[in-house]
């Protein structure tokens, strides 16, 4: 089956539209194997059984034409333009129709949209986020003031458009950013926050709480995770990168079920590390989520799992110091991977196995590299297809503690004759981009990011996205955009 969009060639985030599902799941498949081919067999790469639709977290960028009628959509690739989308072919449909219906009242209620350059209007952007198990769903308005004329009559009229909304919350964002959400929140309808069933487990999902996009297949991914980690339930496991604990509360719940002896005296009474019985530690920094995954964990009545606010890597280094142990690290980092540091905290804690829950296949096999030099050997690899349409794709794989074979090989190669353009200068051209476009909605194309390199005094070619002749003239990088490649930067160490 082929794909048509009519927004296909402006938008440009699903790239690979133009092949039938099938196909999609073969490029993936083919894609992983090259990439992971020194470290082991890819098993294979899971698909849906209908790919359309899928996405339970939908933005929409509010603006007018030029004529002046609002539109809402995404921005076109490579430009600040935003492109007036109905309906997307993998977004929720209910999400669809009631950024559609909002777009619709604003007008009615003589409402403005923002305009970045004169810092004027309130309606900024709008996400919706939808819960596949319960069907709930939460509306987040994002706006660039507080003063919401008439705010109680067009929640009203929203509610009697779609009933089925379960919360609506105001979000402020009066800074000239790039990021999507701003710091304040005010819950206009309904909880403020929103739950779904997955693995079994009822997570709260508040405006900013990271939650896979596809729960259909997350419910795959995470259950293939459990597997690959071959739990009996007594056995000491972390959960780096835990977020709102989704993947530590499936694990503790399945630990639960296979664990027949009374949990230890004790376990409740207090927040120790865990000694000497079985459980699951989650780790994260970010102190919301931190808060929702405590949450979570009482919702689900675990008693069996502990959260604490640190960074993961620092953690693991510091059980390790205490004489501490664990048998199974899961982690899912963000796209970009982990990096050397936290890896090293890792072999210094020395789990028997590693689960590595991955969305970036490039970085999956930069970090396979590094624990491969720890000891650690690929026992198995399997891919998840999370994102139908696009070229991402998740993949998990199980390591195991090995031996690290001391026999030196003499290898001779020589660098003329590699492509090094992929380990320069701390991040590559995709994953700022992904960057970028996860954290602000904003499309960046290689040329804006040369030229912010060049600003920064980041090496490119010689000749990389230089205009042809002293005449040419080149499009230059917008404020907004620049910022948002800076954030990236540093996000990734290289300013």
């Amino acid at each position: 089956m082929k794909y048509n969009c009519p927004y296909d060639k402006k938008c440009g985030g699903c790239n690979l539209l133009a092949h039938d599902y099938t196909e999609q799941l073969q490029i993936k498949k083919d894609t992983l194997r090259k990439l992971l081919a020194p470290y082991g067999k890819l098993d294979e790469v899971i698909g849906m059984e209908d790919p359309l639709h899928y996405r339970n977290k939908v933005h929409a960028v509010f603006t007018t034409d030029r004529k002046g009628n609002i539109i809402s959509g995404v921005y076109e690739e490579g430009t600040h333009k935003v492109v007036a989308v109905d309906n997307c072919l993998i977004e929720n449909e209910k999400a669809d129709a009631i950024i559609a219906t909002i777009r619709k009242l604003l007008p009615s209620f003589k409402l403005k949209v923002y305009d970045e350059d004169r810092r004027t209007g309130l309606f900024r952007h709008v996400l919706i986020r939808t819960a596949h198990s319960t069907g709930q769903i939460m509306v987040v308005l994002v706006l660039a003031s507080t003063m919401f004329p008439s705010k109680n009559n067009f929640v009203k009229a929203l509610l009697k458009e779609h009933p089925e909304i379960t919360t609506i919350v105001m979000n402020i964002n009066d800074k000239r950013t790039s990021m999507v959400l701003g710091d304040r929140e005010q819950t206009l309808y309904g909880k403020g926050y929103i739950e779904d069933v997955l693995c079994g487990s009822t997570f709260r999902i508040s405006p900013k709480s990271f939650y896979q996009v596809n729960s259909v297949q997350t419910e795959i991914l995470y259950n293939k995770a459990i597997e690959f980690a071959g739990l009996k339930g007594n056995e000491t496991v972390i959960d780096a990168y835990c977020g709102i604990g989704t993947i530590g509360i499936t694990a503790a719940a399945h630990m639960a079920k296979l664990s027949k002896a009374a949990m230890p005296d004790g376990w409740t009474a207090d927040n120790r590390m865990l000694k000497n019985s079985g459980g699951v530690i989650g780790v994260e920094l970010n102190s919301d989520a931190v808060k929702d995954a405590i949450a979570n964990a009482k919702r689900n009545n675990m008693d069996n799992i502990r959260f604490y606010c640190d960074d993961a890597g620092k953690f693991m280094t510091k059980m390790a110091a205490n004489g501490q142990h664990a048998d199974v690290v899961f982690m899912d980092p963000p796209r970009s991977g982990s990096d050397e540091a936290f890896l090293s905290c890792v072999a210094k804690l020395a789990p028997k196995k590693i689960v590595y829950i991955s969305c970036g296949p490039d970085t999956l096999a930069r970090d396979l590299g590094v624990l491969k030099k720890r000891g650690y050997k690929v026992e198995k690899m399997v891919g998840v297809d999370l994102f139908p349409m696009t070229q991402h794709v998740e993949t998990v794989v199980l390591l195991s503690k090995g031996e690290v074979d001391s026999k030196k090989i003499r290898v001779e190669f020589s660098l003329e004759d590699m492509d090094m353009s992929e380990f320069q200068d701390g991040a590559t051209y995709p994953q700022i981009k992904e960057y970028v476009l996860e954290h602000t909605g904003l499309k960046v194309s290689n040329l804006y990011i040369s030229q912010i390199k060049r600003k920064c005094g980041i090496g490119v070619g010689k000749n990389y996205n230089l205009p042809k002749s002293e005449d040419s003239r080149q499009p230059q990088c917008p404020p907004e955009k620049e910022k948002a490649i800076r954030e990236a930067f540093k996000y990734f160490g290289m300013i």
